[in-house]
């Protein structure tokens, strides 16, 4: 009898106690919307930084954090309709990149919380946040400053080639803060370093190949490719192929370009704005509103020099221009 009285009271306790107690429940495993303008393969250094960066603050994909990719392969039009998908899927966070995705996520949501990856653009000029310091709604993240960094870029290749007095610039018009950069900022700069510019346009695969004859014609000392929009970025051995084998020493403002066999990158330090990216993913997380959450500049910069290139090209660079480069690569 005791025994059977001993067994209810157990029960009764046993129904009182909190669910929580009686049956852990599974924990919410938090989903991020990786929104991108190119294909996956070009992607996929980009994507695997973030997530290594990502892993570094504690979230182990498949573990404690899941990612869906969408991939506009190249074609804007499909920004509003991967956005939408990403808004349906109820994702917590949406990383993406450059102005017209950035909008495109915007005008698909007011509420998930959206961080810039990195945008060529000053965002308050482009109306994507109120202020860099209350960013305000649900956008934040990182401005790469790519555009403003122009004038420097050719500043390093002249310095690298003192004979450089013409310029080729290959570039997207329809990426905004290149054209803006390519019209507005590079002239300035060229005037003071005595470098006469010759813009070339880009706006679809089948451009190249006439492009690169019309280059050859006007016989220009160096190429700058300012922009990484998906269109510059799946032709990239395509572009750096053109300078290796015309001999024309490149400026870039996209690392991998140099990894691929340009002469010359100057730009934000890639790890450092990886790592920045995780941090606004933790902070959001954790309960911080975007709006809340000032959109951060770069800190640090990288200057890299490919030396096979330059041998290669035949271009010999002043040990004092390869002393200020913090990477090289032989």
């Amino acid at each position: 009898m005791d025994k059977k009285i001993t067994t209810l009271v157990l029960l009764a306790l046993f129904l009182t106690l909190p669910l929580p107690v009686r049956a852990q429940q599974p924990t919410k495993v938090p989903r991020i919307g990786y929104l991108s303008a190119n294909a996956p393969a070009i992607e996929s250094a980009r994507a695997e930084a973030i997530r290594l960066a990502l892993r570094e603050r504690g979230y182990i994909e498949g573990q404690n954090i899941a990612t869906e990719y969408r991939y506009a392969e190249g074609k804007f039009d499909r920004f509003p309709e991967l956005a939408a998908e990403l808004v349906r899927l109820k994702v917590d966070i949406i990383l993406v990149g450059g102005a017209i995705p950035i909008r495109a996520a915007k005008n698909a949501t007011k509420t998930i919380p959206i961080v810039m990856t990195g945008i060529g653009l000053d965002p308050v000029e482009s109306g994507l946040v109120d202020s860099l310091a209350r960013p305000g709604g649900n956008v934040t993240g990182l401005t790469l400053l790519s555009r403003e960094l122009g004038g420097k870029r050719l500043e390093l290749l002249k310095e690298a080639v003192p004979k450089l007095i013409r310029v080729a610039v290959l570039y997207d018009p329809d990426l905004p803060s290149t054209g803006l950069e390519v019209k507005e900022d590079l002239p300035v700069a060229a005037r003071a370093l005595r470098l006469t510019l010759q813009p070339w346009e880009v706006r679809v695969a089948d451009d190249f190949d006439k492009v690169f004859t019309a280059i050859g014609q006007q016989r220009p000392d160096g190429l700058y490719v300012p922009g990484a929009g998906s269109l510059m970025n799946a032709n990239r051995k395509r572009i750096v192929g053109f300078a290796l084998k015309s001999r024309l020493p490149s400026v870039h403002s996209n690392s991998e370009a140099v990894d691929a066999g340009g002469l010359m990158y100057y730009g934000a330090d890639q790890t450092e704005s990886y790592r920045r990216v995780a941090y606004f993913v933790d902070r959001i997380l954790k309960g911080a509103k975007p709006g809340d959450l000032p959109v951060e500049q770069p800190m640090k910069f990288e200057f890299v020099i490919n030396l096979k290139t330059a041998k290669q090209i035949g271009v010999t660079i002043a040990p004092e221009v390869l002393a200020r480069a913090n990477k090289l690569i032989k």
